[in-house]
């Protein structure tokens, strides 16, 4: 568990972190019909998608230590097979009724905006699993490689969101690998002040040039062509970007409290906030509200409000509302499969 002398342990500092995570990624979503007409907005959209996805993932790739082989990792991956049904179902069903999303194609192959991350996760822990069984020495060069090269496809990467997966797969495999108690010793001190300093100096630099720059490359879900760049070394781009969200990344953490606090308890139930916020985001665009927000006390309530949502998404009585959903019984799944199992066997 990474624990130090003071007590502190790598899975409270990243429950902590995960937090942190899904507020940006909430208000992220919830600012995100601003960052058009917004410069303010579209800064800090940008701020947040330099570090939150990839942060996100790895966080993600920390905890599957914990489950990734075995039947602990089939039930995992089970679990998430069923989640994805459900809330692709879920959101298709009340895009086709009511939300409209444009560009959306209604498919199990092709995730459902948030959905993606559901898919990447079953993709994520099988590229795990692939590079332990293959006892790569360098699993993270090895994702850098992948993903530098799914950028030079020709497919379409929205099927199973592929693209977008193996882009974000080095943060997964880093976080698989976190060492907190070298992490710990090392952002400290001066090093932190830096970290978050560099943090604020990039939001700055965000703020400064925010109508000028496209977040589609710290979206991951296009190939280099779709991006406008079709020369043979557009792969160098995502290696600058790799090290331009790694530093993003370095510095959001240098703001993580380590020790346990209320933001501990929140954190060990953001699943329930990931999964139900798109419906809060998308009722929200549906409500037609945004043609109504244009005044800075007007976005700093949306931003407030967003805060409180989150907040209220990660209370216990959320959970006991709605575990069955969001956390699904896979066990009638081994009931089948032993069963299909007992009649192949038969034959």
């Amino acid at each position: 568990m990474g624990e130090n002398k003071a007590g502190l342990s790598g899975d409270t500092f990243l429950i902590n972190t995960r937090f942190l995570l899904i507020v940006s990624v909430f208000v992220g979503n919830i600012i995100e019909p601003l960052i058009g007409r917004n410069e303010e907005m579209r800064a800090l959209f940008l701020w947040i998608f330099s570090f939150h996805m990839p942060l996100f993932v790895f966080v993600t790739g920390y905890f599957a230590r914990y489950s990734l082989t075995g039947q602990p990792g089939k039930k995992v991956l089970q679990t998430i097979a069923l989640q994805y049904f459900i809330f692709q179902t879920l959101y298709s069903v009340l895009d086709i009724l009511a939300f409209q999303v444009p560009g959306i194609k209604h498919s199990f192959f092709m995730p459902y905006l948030l959905c993606w991350f559901l898919m990447g996760h079953i993709i994520w822990r099988l590229m795990m699993l692939l590079f332990t069984f293959l006892k790569l020495k360098h699993p993270v060069l090895a994702a850098v490689g992948i993903a530098v090269l799914i950028g030079y496809g020709g497919f379409d990467g929205g099927v199973l969101s592929i693209t977008r997966a193996l882009v974000f797969l080095p943060f997964f495999v880093i976080g698989y690998y976190f060492d907190y108690t070298r992490f710990r010793a090392f952002l400290s001190g001066y090093r932190r002040v830096i970290a978050a300093a560099l943090s604020v100096g990039l939001f700055i630099y965000f703020a400064a040039n925010a109508m000028e720059l496209q977040p589609r490359w710290l979206v991951g879900a296009l190939n280099y062509t779709q991006m406008g760049h079709g020369e043979w070394y557009a792969g160098l781009y995502r290696l600058v970007l790799y090290g331009l969200q790694l530093v993003a990344s370095v510095g959001l953490l240098a703001f993580v409290p380590h020790g346990k606090s209320i933001m501990t308890d929140w954190g060990t139930r953001t699943l329930y906030v990931f999964l139900l916020h798109g419906f809060l985001v998308r009722l929200t665009v549906y409500s037609g509200i945004y043609a109504h927000i244009d005044h800075p006390l007007e976005i700093a309530a949306l931003l407030v409000c967003t805060i409180g949502a989150t907040i209220l998404l990660a209370q216990p009585f959320v959970k006991k509302w709605t575990h069955l959903v969001i956390e699904p019984n896979t066990s009638w799944l081994n009931r089948m499969e032993e069963k299909a199992r007992g009649v192949l066997g038969a034959r």
